[in-house]
């Protein structure tokens, strides 16, 4: 499971890149790259990561559940993901 301070600065990174998302935009559209460089690092969304929603883990991550695949395995065996089945030929 991840740190709670690891998670906490993801949520500050996503939070930063919504605000300024629009001004990213304008500035781009413009061509002024000095006054990009001047907002914060934090705020450009190449920096995000996707994380499991219930552990925080970074690596396995599935996007179409938000979990990572160590969370949804254990989440479809035990029939909690609504129209996913162990497979079987």
């Amino acid at each position: 499971m991840a740190k709670e301070s690891i998670k906490a600065r993801g949520v500050k990174r996503e939070r930063l890149v919504a605000k300024f998302a629009e001004k990213r935009k304008a500035l781009k559209e413009s061509g002024d790259y000095i006054a990009l460089q001047k907002l914060p690092k934090n705020a450009s969304p190449v920096r995000l990561h996707n994380r499991c929603k219930l552990t925080g883990r970074p690596k396995g991550y599935m996007r179409l559940f938000g979990i990572s695949r160590i969370n949804f395995r254990e989440m479809a065996n035990k029939g909690l993901i609504p129209g996913v089945k162990k497979a079987s030929w």
